[in-house]
Parts: structure tokens; sequence; C-alpha cells
């Protein structure tokens, strides 16, 4: 038996005003995990981690949008960071540094 691939992976998600839910406009696993998160973070963009999420996102499609399975889970995540930029002061969720 092999052991559990230990490589990072990220999954970014976008939702727009009008559509359904949000969609999988990125993902992968080792260096291009990596530069998704550096990515994001150079521009602004709040990294979650969540191993658990993570690995149930990198089952969907690219350009697709997320599963109804998943709509709970990904709108307190959205909910939470909409509170957390909402009260945080300017510059306080600046994601260019590592966390």
């Amino acid at each position: 038996m092999n052991p559990p691939d230990k490589r990072q992976e990220a999954v970014a998600l976008a939702y727009r005003d009008g559509q359904a839910a949000p969609q999988v406009v990125a993902k992968g696993r080792g260096v291009l995990a990596d530069a998704i998160i550096e990515r994001a973070r150079e521009h602004g963009v709040y990294v979650h981690e969540s191993p658990e999420l993570v690995a149930l996102l990198m089952q969907v499609d690219l350009e697709r949008h997320i599963p109804p399975q998943l709509y709970v889970a990904v709108a307190e995540l959205l909910a939470w960071l909409y509170r957390l930029e909402k009260a945080a002061p300017p510059n306080l969720h600046d994601t260019r540094h590592p966390r």
C-alpha cells in the first residue's frame, strides 16, 4: 500500500453576481498549488486552509460550479470571510505574508 500523497493541494473559487454557485477556476498539486497560493496572496486574496474542503473541491472539474452538497460549507466560509473583511481595519487582512 502506498503512503498518502503529502504534496500541497490548492483550489481557487470564483463567485460572480448572478451565478448559481461558486465555480472552480484553478486547482493543482505540488508546485502548481504553491503557484496558486502565491498568486492569490499577491492579489490580496484570503487563503483558507482546510484539507477536507480542498480534497472535496479537487474532485470538481475546472470551470464547473461547486456541487449542491458543498453549498453550505462554502457559503459558511464566504460569510465568515465577509464578516472578517468588514470588521478588519485596512491592510489587516493583507495575505501577502505566510500565515
